[in-house]
């Protein structure tokens, strides 16, 4: 749906009645493996600092934003529906989810994603200042 006008789609803030339907969006992506599943009760706590894509009032796409501290906030649960893919929404997901943390003076927003190519067009890279890097073990197989 590259031919589409970007501006039918509306990003809004979550809202709490948007949460079940928000769970029946992500379904598919955490079948595909692209998302983890996250239960109802899961997305209400990211309902805060959680964002919609809708055209034609259907949701097409979501981002969250968890904030862990003042220094230290990361990009969840993206996921834009493939008809909406290339049409430039999830990049406005993305900036709208770092602007929220600049707006709260977040030093950092990190993504941890099998999409690396469209994090880095959206700013992001994998070293931090002073070529500080994020390790990770995984404690437990799910």
């Amino acid at each position: 749906m590259t031919d589409l006008d970007a501006s039918a789609i509306q990003v809004r803030h979550a809202e709490t009645g948007d949460a079940q339907a928000l769970s029946e969006f992500i379904t598919p992506f955490v079948t595909e493996g692209k998302l983890l599943p996250r239960t109802v009760d899961e997305l209400m706590g990211l309902i805060p600092h959680c964002f919609l894509a809708e055209f034609e009032g259907r949701i097409v796409a979501c981002a969250a934003l968890e904030i862990y501290s003042p220094k230290l906030a990361e990009v969840r649960s993206l996921a834009v529906s493939t008809d909406f893919q290339r049409t430039g929404i999830g990049k406005r997901l993305v900036t709208t989810c770092v602007e929220l943390a600049r707006s709260k003076n977040v030093l950092e927003v990190m993504a941890v994603t099998s999409s690396e190519d469209f994090f880095k067009s959206c700013g992001f890279d994998f070293t931090l200042p002073g070529e500080k890097k994020a390790l990770f073990v995984r404690t437990r197989d799910d």
